[in-house]
C-alpha cells in the first residue's frame, strides 16, 4: 500500500532515473545518506524534533561528521579514512564527482535533484516554444547540478559561484557527464558583483535559478553574505537582468532565518506582487521509500 505525502509537502518520486542515491534515516539531527555504494552520516538541522525510525541502520555509515568528543568548535570526519577519496554518482542520467569536504558536504545536495529537473522541464519547455535556447543565469551554483541538467536540455548557462574550487569541481562534473563542450560560461565571483557588473553591461537572461547559503563569505568583495538582509538587493539585481516576467525562476532557501511570507515580500519587491502572488512553494526535503521527508526548507518558483 503507497504511503500518501502529506499535502503541504511535495511529493515527487524517489531516486528519479538512478539509484546511486538514498535517503536511509533521519532524525536527532542527524541525517543517513547513501550516496552510490557510500553511507555517511550527517547533521540535519530541519531533523532535530525527529525520532529516528531505524536505528539499526546508522551502524552501516562509513564515517560520520560532526564535532569531536570534547571539542566545542572543531569539526570533522571520525573515520575519515573509511571514506574513498573520491567516487562517482549518477544521479538523474548525470554523472557527478563525490568526495568529502572539511565541511561535511560531499559534493552533492540531494533536494536540488527535483528543483534542477524542473528546470530543466521549464527550458525543454519554453525553449521549444520560442524556437531558441535559453540564457539562463545561475548562481550559488556550486559544483554543477542544475548548471549540466540546464545545458542538456538545451539552455545556454552563466555558472556563477565565488569559490573556485567549486567552479573547478562543477567543470569536471561537466566533463564526467559528456557536457564539456556545453554552451556554459563559468565564472569564479561573488553573485552580488556579477549581477551588478552584468546590469552595467546590459545583459540579459530568459531564468534565473539560486541557491544562496544562509550565511558564506564573498572573497573578491570581502565581506560576509547574509540571506536576511542580502537576498532582497540580490534579487533587484535578477530583475534588473531578466525584467519582470522571466521565463522562469526558481529559489531554493535552506534557513530557518526567513519564512515563506518573507521569502515572498523578498520576490514581491525585486519583481512585483503579480509574479510573488503566483509564485509555487515547495518543501525542499527528499524522501525515504515510506514516505517521509526530511526537512530542508523551500524552493520558490514560477514561470511565466
Amino acid at each position: 500500500m503507497q504511503t500518501r505525502a502529506r499535502p503541504d509537502l511535495y511529493d515527487r518520486r524517489v531516486d528519479p532515473g538512478s539509484s546511486d542515491y538514498a535517503l536511509l534515516d533521519f532524525g536527532d539531527g542527524r541525517r543517513l545518506d547513501r550516496f552510490g555504494a557510500v553511507i555517511v552520516d550527517r547533521p540535519a538541522p530541519g531533523a532535530s524534533d525527529i525520532p529516528l525510525l531505524d536505528p539499526g541502520a546508522w551502524t552501516g555509515a562509513a564515517a560520520r561528521f560532526g564535532r569531536a568528543a570534547g571539542a566545542d568548535d572543531l569539526a570533522g570526519w571520525d573515520t575519515a579514512d573509511a571514506l574513498p577519496p573520491r567516487w562517482d554518482v549518477v544521479i538523474d542520467g548525470l554523472r557527478l564527482e563525490l568526495r568529502p569536504t572539511p565541511a561535511g558536504q560531499v559534493g552533492l545536495f540531494p533536494e536540488h535533484a527535483e528543483p534542477a529537473a524542473w528546470a530543466e522541464g521549464r527550458v525543454r519547455e519554453i525553449g521549444a516554444r520560442l524556437e531558441r535556447p535559453l540564457e539562463v543565469l545561475n548562481l550559488f551554483a556550486y559544483t554543477g547540478l542544475a548548471t549540466l541538467a540546464l545545458a542538456r536540455a538545451g539552455a545556454r548557462v552563466t555558472h556563477v559561484d565565488a569559490s573556485r574550487p567549486a567552479v573547478a569541481w562543477a567543470r569536471r562534473n561537466a566533463s564526467g557527464a559528456g557536457l564539456a563542450d556545453a554552451p556554459v560560461r563559468w565564472i569564479v565571483e561573488d553573485a552580488r558583483a556579477f549581477v551588478v557588473r552584468e546590469a552595467r553591461r546590459g545583459r540579459r537572461y530568459d531564468a534565473v535559478v539560486l541557491d544562496p547559503p544562509s550565511y558564506g563569505h564573498a572573497p573578491h568583495r570581502g565581506t560576509a553574505w547574509h540571506l536576511e538582509t542580502d537576498l532582497g538587493e540580490l534579487l533587484s539585481g535578477c530583475a534588473a537582468l531578466t525584467g519582470p516576467a522571466p521565463a522562469f525562476f526558481v529559489l531554493t532557501a535552506h534557513t530557518a532565518g526567513l519564512e515563506v511570507a518573507e521569502l515572498r515580500g523578498r520576490i514581491a519587491g525585486a519583481f512585483g506582487f503579480p509574479i510573488a502572488s503566483r509564485a509555487e512553494v515547495v518543501a525542499l526535503g527528499r524522501r525515504r521509500p515510506d514516505g517521509r521527508q526530511l526537512p530542508a526548507g523551500y524552493a520558490i518558483r514560477w514561470t511565466a
